[in-house]
């Protein structure tokens, strides 16, 4: 297991056909060091994993890996059926925006909510 972890779970999710920053993916799991630790991170990928690496790009859709890689990254994508040109992808069109974690809270209640479920008290009189 290692300290990368967390970063390939969520690349994993990336589906077909779209993309996510690295400074997206460092924002979405809080990474210190931002953008530059999520390319750290997709740097030492490790191979036969099956972590598609190739979706994760530079902001603004940018192709940020070196030849020959990048080659490879824009023909990965483009078998996906995103579109690359110049070296950028649109991401108006292909950006993937992973769930968020959403916690169910519970709303305060209104002062006429809690009237309406308390048992009215009656006074007692003295006999």
């Amino acid at each position: 297991m290692s300290s990368w972890d967390p970063v390939y779970r969520l690349v994993k999710q990336i589906p077909r056909g779209r993309v996510l920053s690295y400074g997206a993916l460092a924002k979405v799991l809080r990474l210190r060091g931002g953008a530059r630790s999520a390319g750290r991170a997709m740097a030492a990928t490790p191979s036969g994993k099956g972590i598609p690496w190739h979706r994760v790009l530079g902001e603004g859709g940018k192709i940020l890996v070196r030849e020959p890689y990048a080659s490879l990254q824009k023909k990965l994508l483009e078998s996906e059926g995103v579109t690359v040109v110049e070296s950028r992808v649109n991401l108006k069109q292909h950006l993937w925006t992973p769930a968020t974690k959403t916690t169910t809270k519970t709303k305060p209640k209104s002062a006429k909510q809690k009237s309406a479920r308390e048992k009215p008290t009656r006074k007692r009189t003295s006999k």
